[in-house]
């Protein structure tokens, strides 16, 4: 029997332990440490082959220009060659190995998605849109690609290589890797103060795209609504309204985006003319301070074509900055995700204990909701093996939670929650779930494996072999998101038959006949009843008589207590 406790304490650690953006996405750099450290390596590679060819440019130059005739440029241009094919295949690595450190951190980024959500359950994710956490999970985990890809790796060659560079300069003029230092310092400032502004407006952009895509998928799902009032003209206005919004968001992430680079140009280039400048006058002899004098065309040239060089992995990284705040925007989002407490998990117990004869069992449990206080309990319950219980009771009583507690779906506030086996009961909510698809898709969300005789069996006991009959093609037959070519009452006992269609020893209804007439509710109660003399244990939240009567228990609730228990 596994066991659901009391959870406050760990609760307590789990918000002391919050995540945080950067925290989250070292977590996941961590886990691709040896990828991106290859790229850092090939970028390395490439930074340091564009020295050397800018050193051998300086060379051939000089020696075309004041070498004796048989000076052996030759073998200089066959080195150049070399190099320049050797940073080309280092570039290739850089990238492809980046690229593949990117996808696996975003497939694993969303596989903890995913994971969570699913461990928050229906109850958790109750107040998020479907197509709010669609666009997290598709259009926020995409936008970590840059960060991983390109500016982590380009975080350290900005550091690596303008300090080889630098060094370079300095054994040839003290004087002009003065310049270079001087003007350094200004790329990354101006890159700070940008990317603060960057990160915010990406953020309020990540969440204006969240808020655009349940907007558009609300109008989308009630369109039929909309015709029959005469509101499409007005709901189309509020679509182009948001998306404008939206699109004023990204103008202006873009805006910041091209001004940044316009003001790190602007600083890399004055540095590179002060630098050239020194470089032409101390070589017509019009500087003679320091060690402008003694300038050649070879120093000269290999401090010209350095220069750029120097400024370039910073100005690259001032480019991917925006990577960096489009990532911190996205992660903070999803990261928000991530901090919700699912409900408490679940421990198993040793073996040798009742949870044979006595599968569920509850013992003062209490729920709170935020904003209601005490929605249910103090409430004790046993259920044993194979009985069925009917929960009466007035609607907002507590019923629903009460099942939700038991399936994990929420976790006591208060008192123990001991359910049996190591798989999750079968559920069937108010409002089933649906999906697009075939019915068959919808059936093997139950068991993936299942026959196209064991479905039919299972359609035939829900009371839907009728229906089946009349369709073309049977269990290829598509219906629409939400039931949409169902009726509601066929919706809901497609969802019933895939109670059916599990094995699942334990059997959590909430309103199984909601939305049934008399006559397929009489059709679905035996159904149930069969299910009970299989030897599965149910409990429906109910208010038809016709669900009390097969029960062996009916357990009627008020206020979230048991006022009255009477047996069949």
């Amino acid at each position: 029997m596994k066991a659901i406790t009391d959870t406050t304490e760990a609760g307590g650690a789990d918000r002391e332990a919050s995540l945080t953006p950067k925290r989250w996405l070292k977590e996941l750099a961590d886990g691709e440490r040896r990828r991106l450290m290859l790229a850092t390596l090939a970028g390395l590679v490439v930074g340091l082959c564009t020295i050397v060819q800018m050193l051998l440019l300086a060379f051939i130059i000089d020696r075309l220009l004041t070498g004796a005739p048989e000076a052996p440029v030759g073998v200089f241009f066959v080195a150049l060659v070399a190099v320049l094919v050797l940073r080309a295949l280092a570039q290739w690595w850089q990238e492809t190995t980046a690229q593949a450190a990117s996808l696996a951190i975003r497939s694993r980024a969303r596989a903890v998605l995913l994971d969570h959500l699913a461990a928050l359950g229906p109850v958790k994710l109750a107040s998020r849109h479907s197509a709010g956490l669609g666009s997290q999970l598709v259009e926020q985990v995409e936008a970590l690609d840059g960060y991983f890809a390109r500016f982590l790796p380009q975080l350290r060659l900005a550091t690596a290589l303008p300090l080889v560079i630098l060094a370079i300069v300095l054994g040839l003029d003290w004087l002009a890797a003065v310049f270079l230092l001087l003007a350094a310092p200004l790329i990354p400032l101006f890159m700070a103060l940008v990317g603060m502004g960057a990160q915010r407006l990406n953020q309020a952009q990540f969440a204006a795209v969240t808020r655009l895509s349940g907007h558009f998928l609300d109008r989308v799902r009630g369109i039929t609504t909309l015709q029959l009032f005469g509101r499409t003209a007005s709901a189309a206005e509020d679509v182009f309204g948001a998306a404008d919004d939206y699109r004023a968001r990204s103008m202006r992430t873009l805006r910041i985006a091209f001004l940044s680079s316009a003001v790190l140009e602007f600083f890399a280039s004055v540095a590179i003319a002060v630098i050239a400048i020194y470089v032409g006058f101390g070589l017509l002899g019009y500087i003679e301070y320091g060690p402008a004098p003694s300038l050649s065309l070879f120093s000269g040239l290999t401090i010209l074509l350095l220069a750029p060089e120097f400024f370039q992995p910073l100005r690259s990284l001032s480019q991917h900055y925006h990577d960096r705040a489009a990532a911190l925007g996205a992660a903070e989002a999803l990261v928000g995700i991530l901090n919700e407490t699912p409900p408490a998990s679940v421990e198993t117990q040793p073996e040798g204990d009742d949870s044979v004869d006595t599968p569920v069992r509850l013992t003062e449990v209490c729920v709170e909701h935020v904003g209601r206080g005490q929605v249910l309990g103090p409430l004790s319950l046993e259920v044993s093996r194979g009985e069925v219980i009917a929960l009466a009771g007035p609607s907002g009583a507590g019923k629903s939670t009460l099942l939700q507690l038991i399936a994990g779906f929420v976790a006591p506030d208060q008192g123990r929650v001991e359910v049996m086996g190591e798989v999750r009961p079968a559920w069937m909510d108010q409002r089933p779930l649906v999906i697009k698809g075939t019915i068959a898709d919808n059936l093997r969300l139950a068991d993936t494996h299942a026959s196209d005789d064991a479905m039919q069996k299972a359609l035939s006991r829900a009371g839907l072999a009728e229906l089946l009959a009349r369709l073309p093609k049977g269990l290829e037959t598509p219906v629409g998101e939400r039931g949409a070519g169902l009726s509601g009452g066929q919706a809901q006992r497609l969802a019933l038959a895939r109670i059916f269609l599990s094995d699942a020893p334990l059997v959590l209804l909430d309103e199984p006949t909601a939305s049934l007439d008399e006559g397929s509710e009489a059709e679905v109660a035996a159904s149930l009843a069969c299910l009970a003399e299989e030897g599965r244990t149910l409990l429906i939240a109910t208010h038809h008589p016709a669900l009390m009567a097969i029960a062996d228990r009916v357990i009627s609730i008020e206020a979230g207590q048991v006022v009255e228990e009477a047996s069949a």
